[in-house]
């Protein structure tokens, strides 16, 4: 297991030496995503591959001022000692912050229970414009020069930082030499713009990921395109990145890392273990087993899960499964758990709702198997015309593909001003579709949704205008149903 040796306990290790002797020189890395990269989850992206996982993002201004009670023990259980513990690491806590006082509190609070801090520098969303933090601190580069710097001088281990990248290449990579300068040893460089989100989010450039990794002298790590198993090896030899990281789509497939079984006289469509090269050369398992793992996880261990962060990932993990049978859809959705009934017996019981209703759709798909027996992966997944990539069965995890915008204001570069060589504006994006730019199709975060009959997490405008008040007050975002990577 990767670690810190005798002889380097006196010191702090930084660059490549950190990257190596702490992280053990990690390829496959889950991002930090708002409620979704939780302890249970990172326990179980391990088992499929993972090498790094971060914590979700964490509000360094309520963290270290501890005035809302659950507020650290909800974010970063350090009672149980689970989180950050053996099974945990190697583990980098990402917060999000404009105030260097509260970041190294908050940091402070938590370098015994990890391996490095992370700054996030590329949150796009709306609440971390009306927080001020996230990608719309790109513009104050003083002000994250600082934070950097702070806790560069000030930690026992090392600060790394995840950014956005700028329209155009020569900002990019000005920016990630003054984040370096400051004392960032560790880049993950996301190849979108902070325009680019959502149902626009395009597709990421790794041109621009690549002018970074050979501009700067400490490891970076490349995340965006990654949708199957071969992207990894694609996104490393174009981006010549240490190391690729991954948001959605391990969401979609916690396997995303592992390459499919060796083929053999019993590997079936069943189980996603074919020998198909290409985009079918990773694993795919079947969903419901993996769901079943997952609720394994989140019962077995002390440290709680948050019902919304559970929901959030069993639509995730079984929506090929869902779209076909709704009904089970609409069970899944209406299913609530109280918090006191999670809190008792750390919560055990509680998830044996959604377990009994997985079961369900396992006995359902099971019957869809035995009609599709005979066949090979590669004849039951046809390709869509409208993304260029194959649909797997709906019984095994799979990338989520949506088209590239259509709207022709979708080709225009972002505005530009001389501040910042950004403007902030709704949401215009780049969708160059060439290999170097890497996927061939988008693939952004979940779209807000309106209130659905199937019960499918969303957010009420009572608890928007509860969200927009909290942002600007300083709270947590991690109130939000959706996944946010950030």
């Amino acid at each position: 297991m990767p670690g810190v040796t005798l002889e380097d306990k006196d010191r702090k290790l930084e660059g490549y030496e950190f990257f190596r002797n702490v992280l053990g020189s990690p390829k496959h890395i889950v991002a930090p995503m708002v409620d979704q990269s939780e302890l249970a989850w990172r326990k179980l992206s391990r088992r499929y591959g993972a090498q790094l996982v971060y914590t979700p993002m964490i509000n360094a201004k309520m963290y270290a001022e501890g005035a809302r009670k659950p507020f650290r023990e909800q974010n970063f259980d350090t009672v149980h000692g689970e989180e950050g513990g053996p099974e945990d690491r190697p583990l980098i806590v990402q917060f999000c912050a404009n105030n260097p006082d509260h970041l190294l509190k908050s940091a402070r609070l938590l370098e015994p229970f990890c391996d490095a801090v992370d700054i996030n520098l590329g949150c796009p969303q709306d609440i971390a414009r009306r927080g001020r933090y996230g990608s719309f601190l790109q513009d104050e580069w003083d002000l994250i020069y600082t934070l950097i710097n702070t806790l560069h001088k000030n930690l026992s281990i090392p600060v790394t930082a995840k950014f956005r990248v700028f329209p155009t290449v020569e900002k990019t990579v000005e920016y990630a030499k003054m984040l370096e300068r400051a004392g960032a040893q560790m880049l993950t460089c996301h190849g979108r713009t902070r325009e680019q989100r959502g149902h626009r989010s395009g597709v990421a450039d790794w041109e621009k990921i690549r002018a970074v990794k050979e501009a700067v002298s400490v490891p970076v790590v490349a995340n965006g395109n990654l949708l199957f198993y071969s992207d990894v090896a694609r996104c490393l030899a174009a981006t010549g990145a240490d190391a690729v990281m991954s948001a959605e789509g391990n969401l979609y497939n916690p396997a995303l890392f592992q390459p499919a079984p060796v083929a053999s006289a019993s590997a079936s469509a069943a189980d996603g273990d074919g020998d198909g090269d290409g985009y079918l050369a990773g694993r795919h398992p079947r969903n419901t087993h993996v769901a079943l793992e997952y609720l394994g996880i989140v019962k077995a261990q002390r440290t709680l899960t948050t019902p919304s962060a559970v929901k959030g990932h069993l639509f995730k993990l079984l929506r090929p499964a869902l779209a076909r049978y709704t009904d089970i859809r609409e069970r899944l959705g209406r299913v609530r758990i109280e918090r006191a009934e999670r809190d008792k017996e750390g919560g055990g019981t509680a998830w044996d709702k959604y377990e009994e209703i997985v079961r369900e759709l396992d006995e359902r798909l099971e019957g869809d198997i035995d009609a599709a027996s005979g066949k090979s992966l590669e004849e039951l997944s046809p390709v869509d015309p409208a993304t260029g990539f194959p649909v797997l069965p709906h019984w095994l995890l799979q990338p989520y593909i949506r088209p590239l915008p259509a709207e022709p204001d979708a080709a225009k570069p972002p505005a530009q001003n001389e501040k910042s060589g950004v403007e902030v504006v709704e949401c215009p994006v780049t969708v160059e579709d060439s290999a170097s730019r890497g996927a061939k199709r988008a693939i952004s975060e979940e779209r807000p949704a309106a209130p659905r009959s199937d019960g499918a997490e969303s957010v009420s405008e009572s608890k928007r205008a509860k969200l927009t008040e909290e942002a600007s007050s300083g709270s947590s975002p991690r109130t939000h149903v959706d996944a946010i990577a950030t």
